[in-house]
């Protein structure tokens, strides 16, 4: 379970994040997510470490490289604590950015690994989505 405090410091900047980009603000994005960054490494192997605050990062990590890095290090997370929701959220993710950047097998291979972990989840509107952009790519 995420420390609440931390949940709470990540949902806001998300948010922050998601406003400074909407409103074009680079430098205050920049700002949020040197923030967002800075609670990631200093709890980073605590008991206070989360996939959560790992896959925040990832999401608005606007390196392409640089964020299927960052979610890689969410899925470890995720997988150790054997955070089903966390594994199946994160190997999607992975999945959307490496279809963006060309990757269409590793993109499978990542869905596949969605698929696994989403099948012990209750969000079944979840596990649709995932087999459905599976069975698409692999029509294709």
């Amino acid at each position: 379970m995420i420390n609440t405090k931390i949940y709470k410091a990540i949902y806001t900047l998300a948010e922050d994040l998601l406003e400074a980009d909407r409103k074009g603000n680079q430098a205050e994005f920049d700002a949020l997510y040197a923030e967002l960054k800075a609670i990631c490494t200093d709890n980073e192997n605590t008991d206070k470490d989360h996939p959560e605050q790992w896959e925040t990062l990832a999401d608005f990590t606007e390196d392409l490289d640089e964020a299927l890095v960052v979610y890689e290090k969410a899925l470890a997370k995720a997988t150790a604590m054997n955070s089903k929701d966390h594994m199946s959220s994160i190997a999607f993710s992975m999945a959307v950015l490496q279809l963006e950047m060309g990757d269409t097998p590793a993109a499978i291979k990542s869905l596949q690994n969605a698929k696994v972990s989403a099948n012990k989840i209750e969000d079944k509107e979840f596990k649709v989505e995932i087999d459905e952009m599976l069975a698409k790519l692999l029509s294709e």
